[in-house]
């Protein structure tokens, strides 16, 4: 299983969070391993792991311990991802709640928990319960620290003085800065407790919102759910073999050896790999190249010879006979008829 990853739109803001608080970029760019080119398109994806290593880093040279704190409450959700706006242009915190945990995983994948809804409502005694279901969470404490002060500073900033938080629990113990949990969440805090949790009023489900428009919301919803395909595509064998192919159709060079050699894995790896998703290399490189012959050809951008070279094929010939294979038409046919 490839390792979790995060959006960009994270780490890119903590970045600028720690680069105000005095940290220096390139040196911050350097010990994480991330390359700020990942970070100009926030739905890109980077490594987990390096934005943990970049929390801990930026806290280190800001000198600042409660630094997963702070970032959660610099920053709300629909800045750093389109599962915030999403989430944001709902009618009710409800159907805000349930949408974000549809998409939670553009925000962040969670090793260990592929499946299942993260955020987990239990209920009480007209009391609601908001348990982050995350596993191995102390290992990484600054993510618990950053969504739980996100949650309850935007709540603050939409709601005003209304407290639906009444109480936060969490698993770790008292990092040493109790101090900065108690000004940000004005709320009992509870170490060392069996749950990372919000306790809330359950009269926050039915608190309504202040939607965006209808249009805006089917924008908003149609780019997550693409989102959300690439990223299941991207874990499986057959989207890790187009991806690699993606960038290397041009060169001509698209063969089985080489796309094995990329996603360092024998020939024999990647075959059974394939076979046991019911896909074969040949069939995986064949439907990609219709689909971006179709898709050049559309554009009208390139020409019928320029969309051969694009797609891996060395002569216009062996192109056209693929393209009639595939549509029962001619490229230039097709190319008219767009």
């Amino acid at each position: 299983m490839p390792d979790p990853t995060l959006g960009a739109g994270f780490a890119r803001a903590l970045m600028e969070l720690a680069v105000s608080k005095g940290a220096d970029r390139k040196l911050l760019a350097a010990r994480s391993e991330i390359d700020p080119a990942d970070l100009q398109d926030q739905d890109n994806r980077i490594p987990f792991a390096k934005f943990v290593a970049l929390m801990r880093v930026s806290k280190e040279m800001c000198n600042d311990p409660a630094l997963g704190l702070h970032f959660g409450e610099a920053f709300e959700i629909g800045e750093l991802s389109v599962v915030g706006l999403v989430g944001g242009a709902s009618e009710t915190m409800a159907e805000g709640f349930a949408r974000v945990n549809r998409y939670a995983r553009l925000a962040v994948e969670i090793a260990g928990a592929e499946t299942g809804d993260r955020y987990q409502l239990k209920r009480g005694a007209r009391q609601l319960w908001i348990v982050d279901t995350r596993p191995n969470a102390n290992d990484f404490i600054e993510m618990t620290e950053s969504s739980f002060a996100r949650m309850v500073c935007a709540a603050r900033r939409h709601f005003g003085e209304k407290h639906f938080v009444k109480a936060v629990h969490f698993t770790h113990a008292d990092p040493g800065y109790r101090a900065e949990y108690d000004r940000i969440f004005q709320a009992p805090v509870v170490f060392e407790s069996d749950k990372n949790a919000l306790l809330t009023d359950d009269k926050w489900l039915t608190q309504r919102t202040a939607p965006s428009s209808r249009y805006l919301h089917a924008i908003l919803s149609a780019h997550a759910e693409d989102l959300l395909k690439s990223l299941e595509s991207s874990k499986t064998t057959k989207g890790r073999v187009e991806s690699v192919l993606m960038s290397s159709l041009h060169t001509g060079d698209a063969s089985m050896g080489t796309v094995a050699d990329r996603l360092e894995v024998s020939r024999q790896t990647l075959f059974r790999r394939l076979k046991a998703e019911g896909a074969t290399f040949e069939k995986v490189l064949d439907e990609l190249r219709h689909k971006m012959a179709l898709h050049y050809l559309s554009e009208k951008k390139v020409s019928v010879s320029e969309t051969a070279y694009l797609v891996g094929f060395s002569e216009p010939a062996a192109f056209s006979r693929a393209f009639k294979r595939w549509t029962g038409a001619s490229p230039r046919e097709a190319r008219v008829k767009d």
